[in-house]
């Protein structure tokens, strides 16, 4: 089981991150600190593989307590968890996981810890359960899936978002590698981003220079059209 520590100094946002972690993963939470000196401590003693911190912490900061851990060889996963957007791009420097601006939304945890599930045990997942089912992450649970009651795939870096007729799911395959073992007549590559079931398009709207955007059924996305896919788009679609 992977560990866990929350840096946070505001008991009730503590209490209700500890409770969406464990209720959207399998992280052992080892520890909880609300000064920054003490959590660095504990971290030069103690290695654990992920490390939740708020930034405006006492003694010293989530900011200045990440960039020390950058580049150790026992750094874990960094993920913010700050009302103070104006560090996103710091975080970015030091390779954070996530940056959860606060207040964030239990929707908004679980992708991360979704996405963080595919980072975390990339090996653990049989990519396909049948020729009509694929198994896919929510948390650190696996879903199989069958592949018809997926509405949409989008890459995100190197992992792929999934949403279904079930909820929002990850793979931990490329986009391109996702949508060659979840090979299926139905679907379509909209955009280099976007893979969609035409069997779920609910509109199609006119958009700029002859394109189109798509809204699915249950979903609120809209998904472009690339220029580039507009000829075959039209013929899958008979318009």
């Amino acid at each position: 089981m992977k560990t866990a520590i929350v840096v946070e100094d505001e008991y009730l946002a503590c209490e209700e991150l500890k409770y969406l972690i464990r209720k959207y993963s399998d992280l052992n939470i080892i520890a909880e600190f609300s000064d920054g000196l003490q959590a660095l401590e504990f971290l030069q003693s103690t290695q654990v593989d992920v490390a939740f911190l708020d930034i405006n912490i006492p003694s010293i900061n989530g900011m200045i307590l990440a960039k020390s851990l950058y580049n150790s060889k026992s750094q874990p996963a960094i993920i913010f968890t700050t009302a103070y957007k104006e560090h996103a791009a710091e975080a970015f420097e030091i390779e954070a996981f996530d940056y959860l601006l606060k207040p964030y939304t239990e929707d908004r945890v679980e992708k991360t810890l979704s996405k963080l599930s595919a980072e975390l045990y990339p090996a653990a997942m049989p990519i396909v359960a049948s020729d009509s089912s694929i198994n896919l992450y929510q948390g650190s649970r696996i879903r199989v899936i069958e592949v018809s009651d997926i509405i949409y795939a989008s890459a995100n870096g190197k992992i792929t978002d999934v949403e279904t007729v079930h909820g929002s799911f990850t793979s931990p395959l490329m986009l391109s590698e996702f949508v060659e073992k979840a090979d299926n007549a139905k679907f379509f590559k909209a955009h280099r981003s976007y893979w969609i079931n035409l069997d779920k398009i609910e509109e199609i709207t006119p958009w700029h220079s002859g394109t189109y955007r798509l809204k699915c059924k249950g979903v609120e996305t809209l998904i472009p059209v690339s220029r580039s896919n507009i000829k075959e788009f039209r013929e899958r679609m008979g318009l």
